[in-house]
Order: C-alpha cells, then structure tokens, then sequence
C-alpha cells in the first residue's frame, strides 16, 4: 500500500476499508458470540437433561426395593424415553430386567438384557448384561446357551464373575471336573485383583462332598 501523505487521506481510507469489511467484521463477532452463547446453553441444558436422569434412576433404585413395581417400570420409561443412550438408561434397563425376573417374566428379561447388549455403548455395562443372562440361562436349564453368551470377552474387572458364571453352566451340564477349573479361577482372579466374590469356596466344597460320596 502507498504511503498516504495526509491525515485526510488515511481517514478516506479507513472509511473505505470500513465500508466494504465493516459488515462481515461485525457479522462474524455475532456469529462468534452466538457459538460461545449457544454452547454455554448447550452445556447448561445437557448438565440439567444428566442430572433429571440422575433424580430419576435414584427414584428407581428406591421404588425397586419396595412393592411399588409398576411406578418403577413407569419412572424406568421416562428415563429410557427421555434419556436413552445415557449410563442411567441402561441401568435402568438392568433392573427392569430384574423386577421381571422376580415376577416370573423370564422371556420379558432376556429380551430386555439381548436389548442391553446389542445397543449400549458402555462395554461394562454389556458385560454386567451378558453375565445376568447366563445366570438366567442357568437357572431355566439352558447351560449350553449360557455358555455361548460368556463366550464373548467381558471387562477385566467381571472376568471373575464370568468364570463363575461359567463353572454354574458347566455344572449344570455334568461337567464338574470343568465346573471345578472355572471356580477354581474365579477364586483365583478374584484373589489376584482383590474383588470380593461370594459362593465360590461352597460350590468347590460341595462339589468335592459330591465326589467323596460317590
């Protein structure tokens, strides 16, 4: 650019310059404050949306211990409805799976776990849902399909309770001296990470009483 050589040709030039930049300069501060506005609303509005769901699963839990079924089943809706794909929808799913267990629904609860698995995001939670299932195969004599559903991996932390699980369907099927390597796992991994796991220890026990009487 020339050097301008009067102060009355430097202000011509700023009105020039302003006169052809001066509305995208303005329209892109606007839009620039419009994104940090609409993403502190954005925020705010996910940060209340998580802490109704949170107010509701807890409501869950709550009427979940009580005989107040139906309205936990209601509040277990909302919270899928309103809020699904989050961590408290899929919890709540789970224990929808159990009130139907404890009311006798038993194909209501393997649909609502298969459910769990096939659309959670969270491989903790698929895992808690895989091992319901099998514990819930086992107990409606269905041990080989128990064992094809821990045949998926599951999160270290449940490898435990999976080879638990496993030992229950292997003994269930006859084969103890399986059953008695998987239990004998489960206590072992349990111990390794220092996770409490309960009935392990009896089932090894009773399971060599069995044997001692044969």
């Amino acid at each position: 650019m020339a050097e301008l050589r009067t102060e009355e040709e430097q202000l011509e030039a700023i009105k020039r310059w302003w006169k052809e930049n001066g509305t995208s300069l303005i329209a892109g501060v606007a839009i620039a404050i419009a994104g940090v506005v609409g993403w502190n609303a954005w925020q705010s509005y996910q940060d209340n949306q998580a802490q109704a769901a949170s107010m509701r699963y807890q409501q869950v839990v709550n009427l979940a211990g009580s005989e107040e079924t139906d309205e936990a089943r209601s509040l277990i809706d909302e919270i899928t409805g309103d809020h699904g794909g989050t961590l408290y929808a899929d919890l709540a799913r789970l224990i929808d799976a159990r009130l139907a267990v404890d009311e006798g629904e038993l194909d209501k609860a393997r649909d609502i776990l298969d459910g769990v698995i096939a659309s959670s995001k969270r491989e903790y939670i698929q895992g808690l849902a895989r091992l319901r299932l099998a514990r819930l195969q086992v107990a409606t004599d269905d041990a080989e399909a128990a064992l094809d559903t821990l045949a998926r991996d599951v999160p270290a932390a449940l490898t435990a309770q999976q080879a638990d699980v496993r030992g229950d369907a292997l003994h269930a099927l006859g084969r103890d001296d399986e059953a008695r390597q998987a239990w004998q796992e489960a206590l072992a991994v349990a111990e390794q990470r220092n996770q409490p796991i309960y009935g392990v220890q009896l089932k090894l026990d009773d399971l060599g009483a069995e044997e001692a009487m044969l």
